[in-house]
């Protein structure tokens, strides 16, 4: 069993992939037409779903969003529903192997074949996400220790270099109070979302009871800031809008003197690959894991039947990867802001399915 640490962990990641879900893109597009207000009410509102969800879920300990639905619904509605969030996840899963494919192709090595690094990914991913709930979270503390030091040095060194225009960033702030845009919204949420894998990982945890709520709106604020508004400092308020990842393009920008690398973009790619891999992993995870209960038990059941199953659904998810890597990158780009919408609107849908399931639970005890 884990501890309540780790639910702060799956947090954290979410926090620092949001560079990669085309969270800054969304950001930069409204950036004159209330970006900055959606940061601050996403500050707001976002703990406040943490805090419910969090609530909702010690009603239900050790257990999972498939055997919640199906205590409090019919089996065949439960089951509807669980394969749709399996979905979300699939996809959010899918939408950083895209990203990361076509980021390694055009910062890092252009000359690879992009099916070969896909499908490189493709066997990391599936072969770690079969792994047990406890052995990702052990994995994943330990891969935010050795990255999460190298974030806050391309941050250190972003705001120290001498080329960053301070008046660029605080041209951005006179833009503050334009009323929030519901897409921008649904994006910043996607920072504190981390806490949604617990439908799965809650199985392992031994008490849930997480505190200091407001530290994540508090630290959410700082990163969502951070993530928006560094990038104007080095292209200005209009070049930054032709930027397609901001952040790596700022990496890009940036050079290490005294580092037998020059580029920070070297750097910064390393850790965001370290984090974009097990990110997927945590998803795809939750995904299988959601899929493998709709199984029949004589499957579930059986170690050898069971692995040839999660064979068959990974075989799936890959396939999928594979003929969406005909996209190209405006319809890569589309498809995350498309993800980041139906997520936020599947997230206040799960948090109605599990106030839904608690009512029940009250009644049934009572």
């Amino acid at each position: 069993m884990v501890k309540t640490r780790y639910f702060y962990s799956l947090f954290l990641l979410n926090c620092l992939m949001n560079v990669i879900i085309f969270v800054p893109r969304t950001l930069v597009n409204a950036r004159f037409q209330g970006a900055l207000m959606s940061i601050v009410a996403a500050s707001v509102i976002a703990p406040l779903f943490v805090y419910a969800f969090a609530r909702l879920l010690r009603r239900f300990p050790r257990q999972g969003l498939p055997e919640i639905l199906a205590g409090a619904l019919p089996r065949p509605l439960a089951g509807a529903l669980v394969f749709a969030f399996s979905l979300l996840w699939l996809l959010a899963g899918m939408v950083t192997l895209l990203s990361f494919v076509d980021i390694t192709q055009r910062f890092i090595s252009p000359d690879t074949g992009t099916y070969m690094v896909m499908a490189g990914f493709l066997v990391l991913v599936c072969l770690c996400c079969r792994l047990d709930p406890l052995s990702i979270l052990y994995g994943l503390e330990t891969l935010l220790v050795l990255t999460l030091p190298i974030i806050l040095y391309s941050l250190f060194k972003a705001l120290s270099n001498p080329y960053f225009e301070w008046d660029a960033v605080l041209q951005m702030l006179t833009y503050a109070w334009h009323a929030p845009d519901l897409r921008c919204l649904s994006a910043t949420t996607y920072l504190f979302s981390g806490y949604v894998n617990l439908v799965i990982f809650n199985r392992v945890f031994k008490s849930f009871k997480p505190r200091h709520f407001w530290m994540f709106g508090v630290f959410g604020l700082v990163c969502l800031l951070f993530t928006y508004l560094i990038p104007f400092g080095f292209f200005g308020t209009e070049a930054v809008g032709h930027q397609v990842y901001t952040w790596f393009s700022t990496a890009d920008s940036i050079r290490i003197s005294s580092f037998l690398i020059e580029r920070m973009v070297f750097i910064f790619y390393f850790a965001y690959l370290t984090l974009s891999l097990t990110s997927c992993i945590v998803h795809w995870h939750v995904a299988l894991s959601m899929m493998t209960s709709l199984l029949p038990k004589r499957l579930i059941f059986r170690p050898k039947r069971r692995v040839w199953a999660e064979a068959a659904i990974l075989t799936l998810f890959s396939a999928l990867g594979l003929y969406l890597m005909r996209l190209n990158q405006y319809e890569v780009g589309r498809l995350g802001l498309w993800f980041l919408e139906c997520r936020w609107y599947g997230e206040m849908a799960l948090l109605a399915l599990l106030f839904y399931c608690f009512r029940r639970a009250g009644r049934a005890s009572s």
